[in-house]
């Protein structure tokens, strides 16, 4: 779905268009899914579950949207440490004009994110489907 960042301007909207392109995938979809506490004792919640009904592969997608320069960025990496207590494998989608070069960077140096733009042809790559 090439552009799609476009058509993003909140990280509901985000939280949207992923789920929007897991369905379009035939993957099966779940919001707000919750997978235990944090160590502060608020739960810990995944924005949006991808699974393969065939192979039962699941994978969590942790939305963040940034639509101007701010303090938002500055919860990536307690982001990215999070995705690692997840029992499941994870992945940070990110969107907006808003992200500094370096986050930008350093989102792409953990391996662990993705632009919104790149999702669709990440998950053909990760679930094994056709493209």
């Amino acid at each position: 779905m090439p552009g799609t960042a476009n058509a993003v301007a909140s990280g509901q909207d985000l939280e949207r268009a992923v789920s929007h392109i897991g369905e379009d995938l035939g993957l099966k979809v779940r919001a707000q899914v919750r997978v235990g506490k944090r160590i502060w004792g608020a739960d810990r919640r995944i924005d949006v579950v991808l699974t393969d009904p065939d192979t039962r592969l699941s994978l969590g997608l942790e939305c963040k949207f940034q639509g101007s320069a701010g303090s938002a960025e500055e919860k990536i990496p307690t982001t990215i440490k999070d995705i690692e207590a997840w029992p499941i494998r994870g992945l940070v989608v990110f969107a907006g004009d808003g992200f500094s070069a370096h986050m930008r960077n350093y989102l792409y140096s953990t391996g662990l994110a993705v632009e919104l733009d790149d999702l669709e042809m990440w998950l053909r790559l990760f679930f094994g489907l056709p493209f």
